[in-house]
């Protein structure tokens, strides 16, 4: 992974093998940012997304592996109790044209990944919500 840093926006290129939470992590924690939107797009050939049921409060797991797109990938970083904290989604396309989708568990680049991060002058804690069973955004003031 190789990356620059203009004023509030980060370009990052990840690598072949690299796993894109990983990816990003290192970034936030170099940069030291708490609070940004993140977008992508590039090629993987492996990932785990999930969908949630909010009635069950749990997440479903769908892996996938072959050769994919990423169509569109997008989250923020944040912080919960001060820490790094990210939230991703991510939509990525076969060969078929057949887009598979939801919250990023993890994914592995295949050939690149071109990563846009806009750093967000503030800061957003994040808070467990017992009804609905997720962690979300706890504004600071």
């Amino acid at each position: 992974m190789e990356y620059r840093r203009f004023k509030d926006t980060v370009i990052a290129r990840l690598d072949k093998n690299e796993e894109i939470h990983a990816e990003v992590k290192k970034i936030a924690l170099a940069e030291n940012i708490k609070l940004a939107s993140v977008s992508a797009l590039g090629a993987i050939d492996k990932f785990t997304v999930g969908v949630y049921k909010v009635d069950e409060k749990k997440y479903y797991a769908n892996s996938f592996a072959g050769w994919f797109e990423i169509v569109s990938l997008t989250g923020t970083i944040s912080t919960m109790n001060g820490e790094y904290y990210c939230h991703l989604h991510l939509s990525a396309g076969d060969e078929n044209g057949k887009v598979f989708g939801g919250h990023l568990n993890e994914a592995r680049v295949s050939a690149t990944c071109e990563m846009v991060i806009r750093v967000i002058d503030g800061e957003v804690d994040r808070r467990f919500d017992e009804e609905v069973g997720l962690n979300v955004f706890k504004f600071i003031d």
